[in-house]
């Protein structure tokens, strides 16, 4: 991850008011090929509303996006998928009586010559891209319902890579895994740094910002408190950023 050179993401100046109260408040924040950004605070404090204005769930009264150094029109979720953002939330949206390959496919699926779905095509390139996040998934023939929860967590992340996401958003992704699960996920995190991605975690875990974020951004009512390298700071001091809005010196 190298901070030289145009953002892949940046929100510049973003703010976004519902019935008077303004949710996002002036809010800046980008993001670099092959880095994780953690966003961080208390429920209320702004930080989904502000990742919801990139992936078309939300239009912003004020301010501007950028994708690889353009200004980009994101008015839904369709304009955010044309600039390779995908979402990948809490409940995943996974149709739990489907396989991993359904799934994967699902209202994009693969379709023969005589107009019948082409399930072994779908079948090998959904093994094709486990293979790439997730050598060690093999259960591709069971519904997801019966996968473990770092293992519906791959089907998520692999349905966002096989369709071309540069920009992925996680909220939580961690949220009630196992210790052993949770390293599936940040396993799956780390891969997909390396393949250049760019990564907002939207996250409450301390823990799991600091083992999983190259910079973390902490929101409070609305407002950036600031944001830090992960690497030179503590737990202590990400805290006292979100309780108190207290900047440690590192914070920019």
């Amino acid at each position: 991850m190298s901070n030289k050179g145009t953002p892949l993401v940046e929100l510049r100046d973003i703010s976004i008011s519902f019935g008077g109260i303004k949710a996002v408040d002036h809010v800046t924040v980008d993001l670099y090929p092959g880095e994780v950004v953690g966003l961080l605070g208390h429920n209320g404090a702004g930080k989904s509303t502000l990742i919801k204005c990139l992936s078309g769930a939300y239009k912003a009264d004020s301010g501007e996006v950028y994708i690889n150094g353009q200004k980009a029109e994101i008015n839904n979720p369709r304009d955010a998928r044309s600039y390779n953002i995908e979402t990948i939330y809490q409940t995943l949206a996974l149709a739990d009586n489907l396989d991993a390959a359904s799934n994967l496919f699902l209202g994009r699926e693969l379709v023969g010559p005589g107009g019948f779905l082409n399930d072994a095509a779908m079948e090998a390139e959904t093994r094709k891209i486990m293979g790439r996040l997730n050598p060690n998934f093999h259960k591709f023939n069971v519904p997801v319902s019966a996968l473990s929860g770092g293992q519906r967590q791959s089907v998520a992340i692999a349905r966002a890579v096989y369709f071309n996401a540069k920009i992925l958003i996680m909220d939580e992704p961690t949220a009630a895994l196992g210790p052993h699960e949770t390293q599936m996920v940040a396993e799956l995190i780390q891969e997909l740094k390396k393949q250049g991605l760019g990564i907002f975690l939207i996250e409450h875990d301390i823990h799991a910002v600091m083992n999983l974020c190259d910079r973390a951004v902490v929101m409070k009512n609305g407002q950036r408190v600031g944001t830090v390298n992960v690497g030179e700071v503590t737990d202590d001091d990400i805290l006292g950023m979100i309780i108190m809005g207290k900047k440690p010196p590192q914070a920019y």
